[in-house]
């Protein structure tokens, strides 16, 4: 599994405090010299942390005046919006299903040889690396151009930024990765197969069960994390009981 960047971690600690209202909507966050300060991290750090949450739409980078928090429920034109991974599985499962049943009558043998190198890329790569990733994505986007569907394409595309670019969601893929490799593998040499035989249902059907294990591993993921930061405040708790205890 790829070790997660710490500029995701620091994104996620300055997006913390503006849900909590430390930074209110239309503030101004402090300069990168007391932000990397204050959370302990390199001025460069804060800048990529910024850049991140800037393509989320929480704040707005103005350059020569500062970082602003923006209004959530209105983020701004080429912005992406604040959601969930299961959000967004959710929809790539719907677009990219039916765009795999459109592909499949029309793709083309030269979009089949590419697919096929793409599963073998995604093989010899390292698990949770980027080039991993950058297969994965060039698969699900090859197949979104074989559809014919302009529209479709651009949805699937933004929706592949947001895969990449939102470090919450960046963040849950690591902590899936490495899990299920051989069924992920056996996943997408279904899809293949299904756009081979052109068969659009299978192709659709295919490319949802895909994204429903996706779904499921997030699920568990998510659960695991969860229980053990329960136990982390669970056995913090218990030190300054016994810690309190030793005092009175």
């Amino acid at each position: 599994m790829a070790e997660r960047r710490l500029f995701q971690d620091i994104a996620e600690r300055i997006a913390a405090m503006i849900a909590e209202g430390t930074f209110p909507p239309g503030s101004r966050l402090p300069g990168e010299r007391e932000m990397a300060e204050r959370l302990g991290v390199s001025r460069v750090t804060i800048r990529e942390a910024e850049i991140a949450l800037q393509a989320q739409g929480l704040v707005r980078i103005k350059t020569g005046s500062g970082v602003y928090v923006c209004d959530r429920n209105e983020p701004s034109v080429g912005q992406l919006p604040v959601v969930s991974a299961f959000e967004l599985t959710e929809a790539r499962s719907l677009f990219e299903s039916e765009a795999a049943a459109l592909a499949a009558p029309t793709i083309s043998d030269e979009q089949i040889q590419v697919l096929e190198s793409l599963v073998v890329a995604m093989d010899e790569a390292e698990e949770g690396s980027a080039a991993a990733t950058e297969a994965d994505r060039a698969f699900h986007l090859t197949i979104a151009s074989a559809s014919g569907n302009q529209a479709i394409m651009f949805v699937i595309n933004t929706l592949w930024r947001m895969r990449t670019e939102i470090p919450e969601i960046c963040a849950l893929h690591a902590s899936v990765c490495g899990h299920d490799e051989d069924t992920r593998h056996d996943e997408h040499a279904a899809v293949l197969e299904a756009l081979k035989q052109r068969d659009s249902a299978a192709a659709r059907l295919a490319m949802r069960k895909h994204f429903s294990r996706l779904l499921e591993a997030m699920l568990k993921a998510s659960e695991e994390r969860e229980i053990m930061e329960l136990r982390r405040k669970a056995e913090a708790s218990r030190n300054r009981f016994l810690i309190s205890a030793q005092l009175s």
